[in-house]
């Protein structure tokens, strides 16, 4: 498994040292391991979840709100470990939403973002057919 200093992230990501200490310090995205000295060192998972966390800051998403949604997300999908990394996120404003298992949800809530247009479809003409039954002279 290879593993990425910090200098190295710095360059590749694009962000600052003081960065990945604060994300590290603050449980955003802690590194996957330290040497003996203390230094920190990522994996290339490491690499993706720092990358959506700084995608996700940069669409405006606030760093209390991406961790409250990884602290969220691991209690709605105990089988994901680390949540930037394992899941596809999307963040409109503040909302971040997952694309995971066919579904669109709301990373904190929980709550269904999207619906089939054809299922709506077929729940008014349901609606339109029992309206139609229950008129006078129909």
């Amino acid at each position: 498994m290879r593993l990425f200093r910090t200098g190295q992230v710095v360059r590749i990501l694009g962000v600052s040292r003081r960065q990945l200490q604060y994300w590290a310090e603050t449980d955003l995205v802690a590194p996957s391991a330290r040497t003996q000295g203390g230094h920190h060192r990522y994996t290339f998972e490491d690499l993706v979840a720092l990358r959506a966390a700084k995608q996700l800051i940069d669409a405006g998403v606030s760093v209390q709100r991406i961790r409250h949604s990884i602290g969220s997300l691991k209690r709605i999908l105990p089988e994901v470990q680390k949540p930037l990394s394992e899941l596809v996120l999307v963040a409109t404003g503040d909302l971040v939403l997952v694309l995971h298992g066919g579904s669109t949800f709301e990373a904190v809530s929980g709550q269904e973002w999207i619906f089939e247009v054809a299922q709506l479809q077929r729940e008014v003409e349901r609606g339109l057919g029992r309206e139609a039954e229950g008129r006078p002279g129909s």
